[in-house]
This record gives C-alpha cells, structure tokens and sequence, in this order.
C-alpha cells in the first residue's frame, strides 16, 4: 500500500497558475505509475495526466495538454502538476493516484491501487 499527501489546492482567477504537489509513501518500490484525476460537482470523475515511474513517460487529456505539465522527483517519490492558463471549467477536485504492481490504462480509475484525499481547486472567472 501507498499513502499520498496531497497539497497546493486554491482559489484564483481565470488565467492564473497552482503547483499540486503529491507525496508517496510506503511500497513505493513498487509504483509503476502515478496520476492526477478531478471530479466537479455532479461529474464523474476524469483523466487528467499521469507519468511512468521508471520511464517518465507522460499523458495527458487533450483539454489540458500544453497548459498542464506532470512532473515527478524519483528521489522524494513526489509527483507534481503544474497548472497554467487556469479556466473556470478546471475548477474540481484534484485527486493524485499511484499505481501498485502494474499500470495497465493510465486513462481508467481502475489502474490505479491508491488514492490521495483531493485538493480543491477552484478558478473564478
């Protein structure tokens, strides 16, 4: 098992920018992937970006690719989201998920063994 701490939710305006930031601990000698999700009020939960563990590969959904970039730091087991050009319809919350023995379709919940509590983000207009 993984624990995730998530932190650098907010509010802010249209056009700004947030840094999530998502700790892991315990088997992460077994992670072979991370994610970020969000879920707004009333939606289901989404796909946002998601990086390989060993390889850094990176994906991501099409209404975020070149505003939102994942990063991750192997040495402090931490992966990050940076979030640009922030629009009111990114307002949810955020979820970071880490995936434990295998990563089989990064897009899919399913994937993933291990979940953070949620950051809110919130973007006024």
């Amino acid at each position: 098992q993984v624990q995730l701490a998530e932190s650098g939710g907010g509010l802010v305006q249209a056009g700004d920018s947030l840094r999530l930031s998502c700790a892991a601990s315990g088997r992460t000698f077994s992670m072979y992937g991370m994610g970020w999700f969000r879920q707004a009020p009333g939606k289901e939960r989404e796909f946002v970006a998601a990086v390989r563990w060993n390889s850094g590969l990176t994906y991501y959904t099409d209404t975020v690719k070149g505003r939102f970039t994942i990063s991750k730091d192997t040495a402090k087991n931490t992966v990050y989201l940076q979030m640009n050009s922030l629009k009111p319809e990114d307002t949810a919350r955020y979820y970071c998920a880490a995936a434990v023995g295998g990563l089989m379709d990064y897009r899919r919940t399913f994937s993933y063994t291990d979940w953070g509590q949620g950051n809110q983000v919130t973007v006024a207009s």
